[in-house]
This record gives C-alpha cells, sequence and structure tokens, in this order.
C-alpha cells in the first residue's frame, strides 16, 4: 500500500502484536437521571461491539453509555468478549491461549447469533476496534453480510501493521494470505452492508510508515497512516487520536451513532443514572497471557473512597467470591462516589483499582489481576500503576501527571504508552498518589510491596 491510496478512498479521510467524579468533568451530565429515550432510538439496530488484541469487553463501558444517554436500550447491545483475545504469531499454528482468525470469527458468529435472538432483529450494526475489525469483515466476507446491516472499523489495521516478505503467516502482514484474502478486488467491502472506517491522522502507532514500534526504528512498514481505510467504505479521519481513541473517545463516538443511527446524537455526555449496580467478570492472564477465561474462587471487595486522599470512607460496600463463571457483583453504588475495587486470588498479585466515580450501571466490570512483582519492582516499597485502558498517554498532547511529576516512562511524540510505573520507598507505604490526565484526577493509596500488593490508578476516560 502507499500514498496514492489517497486519490481513490472516499470521504475526508492493544494492538500487542504476536511478534517478539465531580458531577460535570468527563462528559457527565450533572444531575442524576434516567437517560431519556430518543425518538427512533429502537428504530437503530441492535448494536455488538468487538475489542481488540488482547483486550476485552470493558473498553466499551464509555460507549455504551454514551449510547444509552441517547436512548439506545441496554438490552439491544452486546460487547464481545474472545476467549484468548490475543493472535498468535502465525494465524495457523496452534498456540496455548492465543486465537486465530478463525477462532475468532467463529466465536463472533456465535455473538452475532445471540444479539439477533434476544432481540429478534434481523441484522445488527457491528463496531470493532484494532484487531476486532478483523473477524468483522472475515464475517461479512464469508456469506455474513445478511446479518450486518452496519460496519464501523475504528483504527483496524486493514492493510496491516507491517507489509514484508518475512511474517507471512502472521495476520498483522498486509502481505500475507489473510489480508490479502479479504483486501482482494477493486472494492475492499463486501455489498450489501454500509462499511465506515476511523482513523488518526498520523497518531495511529499501527499505522505509522517507520517500524518504531516493530522495534525496527528506521525500517518502513510499507504502512502509511491511511491504511486503516478501505476503498468503498467511507473513510473518516478524527484528527490527533490516538489508536484506541479511533474507538472509544467521544469524538469517536460521535461518528459511530451517526453512522448507525442517520442522525446526529443528542448528545455527547453520559446522563448519570440515580442508583448504579456494577458487575463483571475476573480473567486470567495464565503465564503472563492476557485471555477472558474466567477465574474462580476470587474474591472482590469494593470501598468507598475519598477523592482528595483514596482513603476508604467505612467498610466494604460490597464483597462477593466468584464462582466457576469469574462473575462478580453487583454492588450497589452512587455515582457520585470514588472506588478502590480490590481483587485478590490464588497465585496473583492483590490489585486494588482506584477508580473514578461510575455514572452508570455496567455489567461489565472486569477486573484482571495486575502484572507480577518483578526484578524491576525489586527493593521498591510500594508500586503504583497509572493505566488508561481507552487511549494512551500522549506527551504534549495531553496533561499527565503522576505523583506531581510528568512521568518518564511515557514517550513523547506518538502516543504508544497506556500504563506508567511509579515505585516508592518502603516510608512512603499508605500514603496518596495522584494520577492526573486532563480533566480525570484518581487518587490512589501506595500499598506495601512486601504484602504482594499492587495499586492501579485505572482512567475511566
Amino acid at each position: 500500500m502507499n500514498m496514492s491510496r489517497r486519490t481513490i478512498l472516499k470521504g475526508a479521510s492493544a494492538l500487542p502484536l504476536a511478534l517478539p467524579l465531580a458531577a460535570g468533568n468527563f462528559g457527565v451530565a450533572a444531575q442524576a437521571q434516567t437517560a431519556p429515550t430518543a425518538s427512533g432510538a429502537t428504530e437503530i439496530p441492535p448494536i455488538l461491539f468487538v475489542h481488540g488484541n488482547g483486550d476485552h469487553a470493558a473498553l466499551w463501558i464509555t460507549t455504551l453509555w454514551r449510547m444509552e444517554s441517547n436512548g439506545v436500550p441496554r438490552e439491544r447491545m452486546l460487547a464481545i468478549n474472545f476467549t484468548d483475545p490475543l493472535a498468535r504469531t502465525e494465524d495457523t499454528k496452534p498456540e496455548p491461549n492465543k486465537s486465530s482468525t478463525e477462532d475468532q470469527r467463529r466465536e463472533l458468529g456465535d455473538a452475532i447469533k445471540e444479539l439477533k435472538q434476544r432481540t429478534g432483529a434481523p441484522r445488527v450494526a457491528l463496531v470493532g476496534n484494532s484487531r476486532g475489525g478483523y473477524p468483522i469483515r472475515f464475517t461479512i466476507k464469508s456469506g455474513g453480510a445478511q446479518d450486518v446491516s452496519h460496519a464501523v472499523l475504528c483504527g483496524v489495521p486493514n492493510h496491516g501493521v507491517f507489509d514484508w516478505d518475512s511474517n507471512l503467516g502472521n495476520e498483522f502482514n498486509g502481505r500475507g494470505p489473510f489480508l490479502r484474502s479479504l483486501n482482494a478486488g477493486d472494492s475492499e467491502v463486501t455489498p450489501g452492508t454500509a462499511f465506515l472506517t476511523l482513523r488518526s491522522d498520523n497518531m495511529d502507532k499501527y499505522a505509522q510508515p517507520d517500524g518504531a514500534i516493530l522495534g525496527k526504528p528506521g525500517t518502513p512498514t510499507g504502512i502509511s497512516f491511511d491504511g486503516p481505510a478501505l476503498n468503498g467504505a467511507n473513510n473518516l479521519v478524527l484528527g490527533a487520536v490516538d489508536h484506541r481513541e479511533t474507538a472509544y473517545s467521544p469524538r469517536a463516538f460521535r461518528e459511530i451513532f451517526k453512522f448507525i443511527a442517520g442522525r446526529e446524537p443528542d448528545r455527547i455526555a453520559i446522563t448519570p443514572e440515580a442508583e448504579v449496580r456494577l458487575s463483571g467478570l475476573v480473567t486470567a492472564t495464565p503465564g503472563g497471557i492476557q485471555t477472558n477465561r474466567p477465574v474462580a474462587e476470587a474474591s472482590v471487595e469494593v470501598f468507598r473512597v475519598s477523592p482528595d486522599s483514596g482513603e476508604r470512607i467505612g467498610g466494604a460496600i460490597h464483597t462477593s467470591q466468584t464462582g466457576a463463571n469469574g462473575r462478580w457483583g453487583p454492588a450497589k453504588v452512587d455515582p457520585s462516589w470514588y472506588l478502590e475495587i480490590v481483587l485478590a486470588s490464588a497465585g496473583s498479585v492483590t490489585t486494588h483499582f482506584y477508580r473514578s466515580p461510575f455514572p452508570r450501571s455496567s455489567d461489565i466490570v472486569h477486573l484482571r489481576a495486575a502484572r507480577p512483582l518483578g526484578p524491576a519492582d525489586a527493593g521498591a516499597g510500594s508500586v503504583v500503576l497509572m493505566s488508561r485502558p481507552r487511549g494512551y498517554f500522549g506527551l504534549p498532547r495531553d496533561v499527565v501527571l503522576f505523583d506531581g511529576k510528568e512521568p518518564t516512562d511515557v514517550k513523547p511524540g506518538v502516543p504508544t504508552d497506556s500504563i506508567s510505573t511509579l515505585r516508592l520507598s518502603a516510608a512512603e507505604a499508605g500514603r496518596g498518589v495522584v494520577a492526573l490526565f486532563n480533566s480525570e484526577r484518581i487518587v490512589a493509596r501506595a500499598w506495601p510491596a512486601s504484602e504482594n500488593r499492587i495499586a492501579v490508578a485505572e482512567l475511566t476516560y
């Protein structure tokens, strides 16, 4: 693929490779109320959201809240959890706890059937981020167009992350058989389904001409900034958004809603509910590989905490233990409360998640234990992470301050980092640590590493 593709495209135009709340902030409406029913909301097709490589359904929480705030009924939406979300090194060679393109096509097909049966609708809309766009295109091209009215592909590396003669069996190779098959023909979309691609102008780390993200700086990838665009689709450039923001940002939501609903959304802000119930899935990381396989006998505690200090306000407001299905909850919380969610399970580090208020209910508040304490943490009295699952930290684009300083482990330029690590002395265990990303501010408490504990300030927006 080369830059000449721009002349034939319509419109304005954690994908890790398998190679080596104060009310009113964050786009949340100020008054707690039930979202109004927008006219024609039930005429919008049911929507199935598809996550990317190594991810899970929880990344779509804010998108689902915004859809609900525009009158889309909760029961007419579904966010899939792929069992093994990480791609294989070579698509046709099995790897433990990793999936092939066919595995993902099969699971997505089952989810489409489930949503159609639940709603009685003849067709559904599919929205995917990153690798999640591959099973969408594969399903539609394999005869699934009759089931899919709309396909929205957000930051999907439709022409690959690289285009090389080596590693041809990797699904992210634009020169490999999988993507060559999807992109064959003058049109790269399937008739009968409306296609929209959303991409960054030049800040998507997986649509870069230079191979730095692949560990090969100075080596051309064969991919240009417009790699996510498709011949025959509506192609739109969102501006200076990063790879995940092409799907999960307010800017992306507007375009997703408008394309599927055929009209502008009534609001971008999330309308809070008066009563919020939270639940989700505890997922496993066997051998450090991210999966969505359930974890049984994990304990989950939920505490209300001070927004200023991160200290607990009273005892646990919820405690539960997961069964064989890995589900926790439901926890009943107020939409104004900052929370600490504690996850403990055998063989994993006890993880203290500090979260901004949840303005609306969700049953996909999924939890994965933080990565184990390792050699780099030796001598640290406490380890605190700042995590942004729905985007990356862009410097100098964003205000990113961790414990009052710009983190040194976040690289400037094209946003590539979604986690920053802070290591403190033993004497500092127990103190508050401020994580600030633009308008969102979370205070986490530092827990003793000697007790095999890690604190995570997990950003929602």
